[in-house]
Order: C-alpha cells, then structure tokens, then sequence
C-alpha cells in the first residue's frame, strides 16, 4: 500500500516507528544480559504493517523474528538476510521448499515433520535448522510433554536436521498463575530430557512471550523471549517482568467527520432501531465502519475522541459509518474534523485496551481487524 498522506484519508492510523525503536531499546534495557530477543511481527505485525515494522526493528537490533507461515518469512527475507526467521505455525507440505529458499526454521512437533524435512535436506544435501516445540498444556501445536521420547529418536537419526532451538507456549499466562507454573515445570523438564539426547547450550530456549515472562535467572535454562504486542505499545500483564517498563503506543487510529446533523428528541438512529434519542441531539456521521475495523460491539457503548471530548457512539455500527453524540461538544464539530478511536485527541486519550473492551475483544484481534482499506502512514523521524 503507498504511503499517503492523511489529508487525503477518510480513515487512517498513524504509525510512529521512532517509536518502534524506543520500545525495542527499552525492552532490551529490561532483559538480563545475554537473553535473545525474539521480535514476533505475524499478521502484518499485527496491522502495523510487516515490511515497515520489520526494516526498523533490523536496524534496532533485534535478534530473530518470528511469523507465522512461509509468506510472511519471504516478505521479511526481502528486506533482510541476516536474520534468522521462525516459522511459528505447521508447514503444509507444498511450502517445504520455502524453508530452504528463504532459509527458514520451521516449528516441529510430529516425527512425520521430522521425516519430511529430513529428506527435503537430504535431497538438496544440505542441513535445515529446526525448532522443536513441547506442548505443556496448550494443547495445539507441539509434542505432548510426556511423550517426546520417539520424536527425539527420530530427530537422533536425522543427520540433516539440526535442533537449534526448543519452545512452548503458555495458554493462561494473564489469568492463572498457577497453571502457568505447572507448564513452565513441565517444560524443564521436558528439558532435562532433552539434554541427554543433545546439546542444548547450543540452542535457543522460549518458554516466555511478553504476555508471560516473569523472571530469568542465572540457573535458568531461557536464554530468549519472543515479544509481540509489547514491542508496539500494547500494556503487559502486572507480573511481567515488563510491567514497570513504559512503552509507548505505536499505533493511533483515526477518522473524518462526514456530517453534522441536528436530530429531535425521539429520532431512532441506525439499523434496528436500537437507539432513540432521550434529547434534542447534534450528531456526527464519521466516516468509519466494521469494515475498517471498528467492531459491530460498539453498538452504544463505544466512545469516540472530538476536540479531545469522549463522544458516545449511538446506535449499530454500519459498514462504512458510525453515529456519534456531539451535543456536549463546547462548539458543534465541522466536516472534515478528525475524530480518534484509538490514541491521543486534544488531552484525552482512548488506549488499545479501552477499545478492545469496548469492542468485547482483545488487542491482538483489534489491531489485526483494522482493514487495507484504512491508510497506513508512517512516522519515521527519529525524536
């Protein structure tokens, strides 16, 4: 998508990569020294764009990536070569020759995965890293953490393949501690095994994403994380061990005002009928709707930034258009006027969370759903 101003956009977000890049320094200010730092940049990073993203955190220095299947590995191996790259998702067998096209490491679970690839390198008389992932209670991708005996065999007499790294991942990370707890357990000692068959001083080991990470210590085997939403401004959970570091934002999102109105007291507004006005109102039409990204839960419970105003949206959010309250407003907004869903008006602010609340969802999902129709444009400027 070109750059375009926002002069020209009905709907637009903002993307401050300075910004990108404070966060990432931050972050790595946090980590302990010699902990890898993982940058997990799947579904177009999460909307903020793959190619943009990515070439700013390569020159901020991070140390792999992570994507989620063989078409984001090949935008990003455009940009770069000297970054190793995690596919994070199962590779259908159709996309196995990427792996050695764009030097990729694929996730393994299964022995059948470790027999595929061991003769796609044999074939091509090379060696292919992989990384083995134990699944500790999540229950989708991985081998079972009680039964990874036969799948280490395996990976024993596959002299093509090398292990270069072992992962997991935790399903309940913000909402049970405890269980939390028991996966990590399970994973070292999954570990434990592991290390009798190899040498895993020579691997990379995750366990933790930015939702999860507690703590590293000296005697832990962790010498990596993978941080997602973290890196573009996104809150971690209070016992992370990021909750004290305060990144900033990367992402706002922003609209036009199309119309202003009057309406009588008693008007029905939207599909459905599922607001009546209590009041004599002044409306605004903003040129946004579910299919760019504002979730149909907004319906009369959403709130929208004007002349830095908290502006209740009224009624169903449309396709193209929603309905917003600007009776309170000191002064009646004008076309073209921005409106904000997401980030700084004036000296009010609605944040990521408030939004994925409103919305009945969480962040992932919100950034992700924001649609290619709405302009992206990138702040680069270095403050």
């Amino acid at each position: 998508m070109p750059v375009i101003s926002q002069d020209s956009s009905r709907c637009w977000v903002e993307i401050d990569l300075a910004t990108l890049e404070r966060n990432l320094f931050k972050i790595r200010a946090a980590l302990p020294r010699g902990i890898q730092y993982v940058a997990v940049v799947k579904a177009d990073a999460y909307g903020h764009g793959l190619a943009q993203t990515a070439t700013r955190l390569m020159q901020s220095g991070v140390d792999m990536f992570a994507v989620a299947n063989v078409q984001e590995a090949a935008v990003l191996r455009e940009i770069g070569s000297g970054w190793p790259i995690l596919i994070l998702s199962p590779l259908l067998p159709d996309e196995d020759s990427y792996l050695f096209q764009n030097d990729l490491i694929p996730t393994v679970s299964t022995v059948a995965e470790i027999d595929r690839f061991k003769e796609k390198a044999l074939g091509r008389k090379t060696h292919l890293n992989i990384h083995l992932k134990i699944d500790t209670g999540m229950g989708r991708l991985g081998i079972w953490h009680e039964s990874i005996e036969p799948i280490l065999e395996a990976l024993a007499n596959a002299a093509s393949l090398k292990l270069s790294g072992v992962f997991t991942h935790f399903s309940s990370a913000p909402s049970d501690t405890e269980f939390t707890e028991i996966q990590r357990n399970r994973f070292l000692n999954a570990l434990k095994l592991i290390d009798s068959h190899f040498n895993l001083s020579e691997c990379m080991i995750h366990a933790d994403n930015s939702a999860s990470l507690k703590s590293f210590n000296e005697s832990s085997p962790f010498n990596a994380v993978r941080v997602g939403l973290l890196q573009f401004g996104a809150a971690p959970y209070s016992d992370s061990l990021f909750a004290q570091v305060e990144t900033e934002p990367v992402l706002s999102f922003h609209s036009r005002i199309a119309l202003v109105k009057f309406l009588p007291e008693g008007s029905p507004i939207s599909y459905g009928r599922l607001t009546t006005l209590s009041r004599p109102s002044t409306t605004a039409v903003l040129s946004a709707g579910y299919a760019d990204g504002i979730p149909m839960s907004f319906t009369n419970c959403g709130q929208v930034l004007i002349s830095g105003v908290r502006c209740p949206v009224l009624g169903r959010v449309t396709m193209d258009q929603l309905i917003v309250d600007v009776t309170d407003l000191e002064e009646p907004p004008k076309i073209d006027d921005q409106a904000t869903f997401i980030g700084k008006n004036g000296d009010e602010t609605i944040t990521i969370a408030e939004f994925s609340h409103w919305g009945n969802s969480i962040p992932w999902e919100c950034f992700c759903s924001i649609s290619n129709r709405v302009t992206r444009v990138y702040k680069t400027f270095r403050k």
